[in-house]
């Protein structure tokens, strides 16, 4: 058979699923055998057409077949499609054809030539009849068109990078970009901007359904109440009044919804057709890993791809887009992302469309955020872990608490990273909590009589049963003071929340996850990780929950002892977790033991280096939030100048855009991109001295430590006793982070041009495969950049950065280890193993998988299996004429591998060369 005919009978099946009824031109031919007819073969001047399309009776579209292999170059059949289109047909009307299709069985490409700008993009499988011929009555108004022209938006009452980022949206749609990211700092209103945008889409655009994903319950209760509450500025109804809302908690989505609010987790089972396991949805999919093997999605009748016309991620974390990416492909939606930390993988996603970004520091600036601090905890047990030299060691069941003892043969040893999972220590615990209350109210809040509203973050429910019991010990106090908030409390988690949001008790709250992302409490003024976070965009959002502004007479409903605005909040990090990895976010107060005068002297005598200006910013900003008005317009009078200008300008020394967009203007230039490195390096030296020219006034100095002593009694005093990175040599590791910043910007500006960085980068589960000759390609030009990336040398460097002994240093690294880094890189993979390791493992859950179901394999060919996954781990791919060479010859070759597998021999290689390499 033909690779086109094959490709046909997939595209048949995929019609049929649409709804098309499918005809032969020769012997079948009646378009008006239903609403959808579809012709095979039919006949135009310009020669047969693979398909014409028929609603109604009337033409309406081509479709064109080709075969698989054709898929890489499937726009260039764009023109042939377009050409059928435009065909004289016998008899036939030509006014209502404006569809065309390029399809082949796994690729599928849609143009409407109505829009302006006609541009095809890539769909999941065809549109429905009714769908087609509801865009033709509809005429020239499509969505896409309707886009295009936004009224203009009533900003009262929006912030301005609220407004920014809805513009810039909508920019976006009018330039049929399907895909778009806002990034905003937390506590910005993300979920806010992200309402109004739908609102108007819905109004101005007449979009019919929107999707708004979410990857817990507790975030899709918080969307619901917000759009519940939303009321926009010209319409006085509230938007549940104007449009149907509905938060999925089954398997029906009502046909009559607007927007349907649902977790991606709900989605997939319902597009999968299968029963949702409840607790799915109430564990964040940052701590949930990526599904062993990808179970894709079929076509579902019942909801169709062209059935929401908007998708709105929330807090869009990379760990959405693996096998949960499903959904967002299966939909012809455009797709917009809301999150406060973009990673690479998130911005390569969204085609690097991001249409709006807030950062933290801008935030705090703007008193949308506060600041933070970091205390440090240290005990001997967190970092080096401890022996057991008791011969009767006590154990606990896990889940039911129940103890018995039992002899041990030998010393047991365990590791930190054991504690409160394998082992758990309550020495340790109650080092920790015994240290936090002894400076909690001394060190850290010497001003308050009441512990702040603090959350201790746990790594499972039962150590966080473990913290509790201490934590009340340890400060005396009944169970009302500190309460566990997870999803599996035997009380009601969302009435343990309000309660710790809204009143006195509990003071302390210890959760898993359940407020780890996107949880509002505002009164939160200390955060304890008791648990260390991998991700870096997770760990932003952990701190985050402590960002939030709060004013003096809302904290002191909470905490009575707070006399002003909430300014500031403090991690108190007793796992290491602020050195283990690099947020995106850094603190702003970088010098937390020099004293606010000193800076502002430092400045005076010449210091100009980042962290003075950036932690005397942070000070600042943390006494902005706390003056009241007269005092504001005091500081103006003597400095000339807002201090919240002057903050401004110390935070713009080292924002890189600003100082691209200065230079731009002092050297008149046509672009930033135009902008060198010496003349950012000449504008910044004069935003320096512009910036720091108001400290040389001593009524400036002195006014501020007048009003500080005012209103901050609070002595700066945290630890940084930081003994991981005190192991390393800071030379050699900063000649590594150096290589490793080369390594990012290679991958980041080559991902489009190095075919096996765009297939790494795309993780496109119908992408072709990775070769042996694409990893050479690419370490071929890692090493014409510079010797010191390669592969051998990038793994050393990432060993010593990230404070974990290479175990096979001197070994030589083979080609296909670049692979590995890539995707660490990436943040595809939490751990940086070698090749062949992680081949290993898939190797081991791909025959398991296969063995669990119909197939068995046999001793002989799990002989062969395991020489073909020693081949792709240092060869990164199998191909046929492979096994004509050792170690497959000695076995019989590619014959014998026939007569082992079958038929099915070529699938086999196919299937092992998408399950070993990923």
């Amino acid at each position: 058979m033909h690779p086109e005919d094959k490709a046909r009978i997939i595209i048949d099946e995929k019609l049929e699923a649409s709804g098309w009824v499918i005809q032969d031109y020769k012997g079948e031919f009646n378009p008006r055998a239903a609403l959808g007819v579809v012709v095979r073969d039919f006949s135009t001047e310009t020669g047969p057409a693979d398909y014409m399309m028929f609603i109604a009776g009337e033409p309406v579209g081509i479709i064109e077949a080709k075969e698989d292999a054709k898929g890489e170059k499937i726009t260039t059949v764009e023109e042939q499609s377009k050409r059928y289109l435009r065909s004289n047909l016998k008899g036939l009307s030509k006014d209502n054809r404006r569809f065309t299709y390029e399809a082949t069985s796994v690729l599928i490409r849609f143009t409407d030539h109505v829009d302006v700008n006609a541009r095809s993009r890539e769909v999941f499988s065809f549109h429905r009849p009714e769908t087609l011929f509801a865009l033709i009555q509809n005429g020239e108004k499509t969505l896409r068109n309707t886009m295009r022209d936004f009224p203009p938006f009533d900003s009262a009452g929006f912030r301005e990078c609220q407004t920014k980022a809805i513009l810039n949206l909508e920019k976006s749609f009018s330039e049929n970009r399907p895909r778009a990211l806002i990034q905003m700092a937390t506590g910005a209103g993300k979920t806010f901007t992200a309402i109004t945008s739908i609102y108007r889409l819905l109004r101005f655009s007449k979009a019919k359904r929107v999707l708004f994903l979410v990857d817990t319950k507790n975030l899709g209760e918080q969307a619901e109440e917000e759009f519940r509450k939303y009321r926009p500025n010209d319409d006085p109804r509230l938007f549940p009044e104007l449009y149907n809302v509905c938060r999925l908690t089954t398997s029906e989505i009502p046909e009559d919804t607007h927007v349907c609010i649902s977790t991606i987790q709900r989605m997939y089972s319902i597009l999968r057709g299968e029963a949702l396991d409840e607790g799915a949805e109430l564990v964040s999919l940052n701590e949930v890993p990526a599904l062993k093997r990808p179970v894709e999605i079929s076509y579902s009748p019942k909801y169709p791809i062209e059935f929401f016309d908007l998708i709105v991620v929330d807090e869009c974390h990379r760990s959405i887009y693996n096998v949960w990416k499903q959904v967002l492909d299966y939909f012809d939606a455009f797709i917009v992302g809301l999150t406060a930390t973009p990673d690479n993988r998130t911005l390569g996603f969204f085609n690097g469309n991001l249409v709006s970004e807030y950062t933290h520091e801008q935030a705090v600036l703007d008193n949308v955020n506060v600041g933070g601090d970091i205390f440090v905890i240290e005990t001997d047990v967190t970092k080096n872990g401890a022996v057991i030299f008791d011969r009767m060691v006590e154990r606990r069941n896990r889940l039911t608490r129940k103890r018995r003892w039992e002899e041990s043969e030998e010393d047991i040893l365990y590791a930190p990273g054991q504690l409160d999972r394998d082992v758990v220590n309550p020495s340790q615990i109650r080092t920790i909590v015994r240290t936090f209350k002894e400076k909690i109210l001394t060190e850290i809040f010497p001003e308050r009589s009441e512990v702040p509203k603090t959350l201790i973050f746990a790594k499972t429910d039962s150590h966080a049963d473990d913290i509790i019991q201490i934590v009340r010990e340890e400060f005396g106090e009944g169970n009302e003071f500190c309460k566990k908030v997870t999803y599996n409390s035997d009380e009601d988690p969302k009435s343990i929340l309000n309660e710790f949001r809204n009143g006195y008790y509990p003071r302390i709250a210890v959760t898993v996850d359940m407020i780890a992302v996107g949880t509002d409490v505002k009164a939160i003024e200390c955060l304890i990780f008791m648990r260390d976070v991998r991700s870096p965009s997770y760990y932003t959002q952990m701190w985050g929950r402590g960002t939030r502004t709060f004013s003096k007479d809302e904290l002191q409903m909470v905490s009575p002892s707070a006399s002003e605005n909430k300014s500031r909040y403090v991690l108190i990090d007793a796992v290491g977790v602020t050195t283990s990895l690099k947020s995106a976010n850094r603190p702003l107060d970088r010098k937390p033991t020099v004293s606010l005068q000193d800076l502002m002297m430092s400045v005076v005598m010449g210091t100009r280096d980042e962290d003075t200006l950036t932690t005397l910013a942070g000070r600042l900003s943390r006494l902005n939030a706390k003056l009241v008005p007269k005092e504001m317009e005091q500081f103006e009078e003597v400095a000339e100048i807002p201090l919240k200008d002057v903050i401004g300008g110390l935070l713009n020394c080292f924002d890189e855009d600003v100082l691209r967009e200065r230079a731009v203007l002092a050297f008149d230039l046509a672009s930033p991109e135009d902008v060198t490195s010496d003349q950012i390096s000449a504008v910044q030296g004069e935003e320096v001295e512009k910036a720091c020219s108001v400290f040389y006034s001593p009524k400036v100095r002195g006014f501020v430590e007048d009003v500080r002593r005012k209103h901050d009694q609070i002595i700066d005093s945290t630890t940084q006793d930081f003994v991981l990175t005190a192991e390393w040599d800071p030379k050699r590791r900063e000649e590594a982070l150096g290589v490793i910043t080369s390594f990012q910007e290679f991958i980041s500006a080559n991902r489009d041009e190095i075919a096996a960085l765009s297939i790494i980068y795309s993780q496109s589960y119908q992408s072709r495969h990775l070769t042996f000759e694409m990893v050479r390609e690419l370490t071929e030009a890692l090493l014409a950049v510079s010797p010191m990336l390669s592969v051998s040398n990038l793994w050393s460097c990432y060993a010593l950065r990230d404070g974990k002994e290479d175990k096979r240093r001197g070994v030589v690294r083979q080609l296909a280890d670049i692979v590995s880094l890539v995707r660490y890189e990436l943040g595809q993979s939490f751990e940086l193993v070698p090749f062949s390791d992680a081949v290993n493992r898939r190797f081991m859950e791909w025959t398991l998988l296969k063995n669990a179901g119909a197939v068995h394999f046999t001793d002989e060919q799990m002989m062969w299996l395991r020489m073909i996954r020693d081949h792709v781990a240092t060869s990164v791919e199998v191909r046929s004429d492979d096994l004509e060479l050792p170690p497959f010859d000695s076995k019989g070759g590619l014959g014998r591998f026939y007569k082992v597998f079958g038929s099915e021999y070529a699938q086999v290689l196919d299937d092992m060369n998408g399950a070993l390499v990923g």
